[in-house]
């Protein structure tokens, strides 16, 4: 853990870099699926994620939150400005809007060298559905800085640096694998979703299913089994998840839809994990937020960032397998739209509402962060306020202000943030 009582390692507590991952539906002003082909065949920060009208903005790597935002919207605002003239839009929910069938969401055609990724996306149809693809969010990517590792690691008892740094990786992992639910508590923003997800040929009327994250629930993007991971150290790992692909239950370790993951620099490979180590942690359960521009709100992105630290400066506890299976039904419960009457297991088998809990652990980062200034502390009362006044949360504000008329609000919404920000 970090020895964030040293004055030294404290001042640099906040000091880590980001890389954002942003997926949108592109659509027509209609309403319906583009079925255009991908208009940044160039563009090396904008690809595409599993079909060829969902576009996915990866943002170089920044120093701070609000860097971050700004290379979103910057990046944001490229495609709005290209689809302003293609006559199309993007979709600002996480849940897509009218689908009329599997046909109607083309699998991304990658060519020459990059075959391979359609023919994976095949077996991703097959095994899951394709209906289930077109949910969308942001992957938050997260570092510490070195000067913040190498002021750390003079204070640890390892005498190899690389050691020392993918422990301290494996840990935040297990960590935020045991707390990380908290983002899906605060971030969920999909509790509605078109009638034509549920029942083909059934458009435009609102659905609700109890959930504030359709994505995160146990509805959205998940395995067909619990993964139950090796935490004690970079190569048991990597291992861990290879022994999944080994024996069938998944193709490839990209296959592992799990909330944290490690990556290595670079490609994301198990090999280079093991022998290059870990570079980063990222964080998969952002709902795309249809309240900011650029589909996340800098504040979510700081508060994750101070939950990072706050566990790599915290006390590991035990996270036997019954607690990784337990996590992992956390995430799926917090996804849900009434955090006061579902449950959280923490890991000391003391059990608590959703909002409890989460406010338990705002509670234990503010006393940590007591004397940071006043961005943090603001932060901090930002996000316990969604606690505290369920009708701030993301997902209350959107319910009431789009259910009446979910497509054609939100068509409308889409039109908006297009004529702001297609010619910034």
């Amino acid at each position: 853990m970090l020895h964030a009582d040293d004055p030294k390692v404290r001042s640099l507590l906040l000091k880590g870099n980001f890389g954002l991952e942003k997926e949108s539906l592109r659509i027509t002003r209609e309403g319906r699926m583009a079925h255009t082909p991908h208009p940044f065949p160039e563009e090396a920060h904008i690809t595409r994620d599993f079909c060829e009208n969902q576009t996915e903005i990866n943002t170089p790597v920044t120093r701070n939150a609000h860097e971050a935002v700004a290379a979103l919207h910057r990046y944001t605002c490229r495609i709005q400005k290209k689809l302003s003239e293609a006559e199309e839009l993007l979709w600002p929910f996480s849940n897509p809007p009218y689908i009329q069938n599997e046909q109607d969401i083309p699998v991304a055609e990658f060519t020459g060298e990059m075959a391979g990724k359609t023919v994976y996306r095949e077996y991703l149809s097959d095994r899951y559905g394709r209906y289930k693809m077109t949910l969308c969010g942001i992957h938050v990517n997260y570092s510490f800085s070195e000067e913040l590792l190498m002021a750390d690691f003079a204070l640890s008892e390892r005498t190899d640096f690389t050691e020392y740094k993918n422990q301290l990786y494996v840990v935040l992992a297990e960590r935020a694998a045991a707390y990380g639910w908290i983002l899906t508590v605060l971030t969920a923003a999909s509790p509605l979703f078109d009638s034509s997800f549920v029942e083909k040929g059934r458009y435009g009327r609102a659905g609700v299913n109890g959930m504030a994250s359709t994505r995160c629930s146990e509805l959205g993007y998940w395995n067909y089994f619990t993964p139950v991971l090796d935490y004690s150290d970079i190569r048991a790992y990597a291992d861990s998840i290879q022994r999944y692909v080994d024996m069938g239950y998944i193709t490839s370790p990209t296959e592992l839809y799990y909330p944290v993951r490690l990556k290595p620099k670079g490609e994301n490979d198990l090999n280079a994990l093991r022998t290059n180590g870990a570079d980063h942690i990222e964080l998969r359960m952002f709902d795309l937020n249809p309240l900011a521009e650029a589909g996340i709100d800098e504040r979510d992105l700081i508060f994750a960032q101070l939950l990072l630290v706050w566990l790599a400066s915290t006390k590991r506890q035990p996270f036997a397998p019954r607690d990784q299976v337990q996590a992992a039904q956390n995430f799926k419960n917090a996804a849900h739209y009434d955090l006061k009457t579902v449950k959280i297991v923490v890991p000391n088998g003391e059990v608590y509402s959703a909002a409890h809990a989460a406010l338990n652990i705002v509670g234990f980062m503010k006393e940590f962060y007591r004397d940071f200034g006043s961005e943090v502390q603001q932060v901090l009362a930002f996000e316990e306020r969604k606690l505290l006044e369920p009708e701030t949360r993301y997902a209350w504000r959107i319910r009431k202000e789009f259910e009446p008329g979910y497509m054609e609000k939100g068509l409308q919404l889409a039109k908006r943030q297009q004529e702001n920000l297609a010619y910034v």
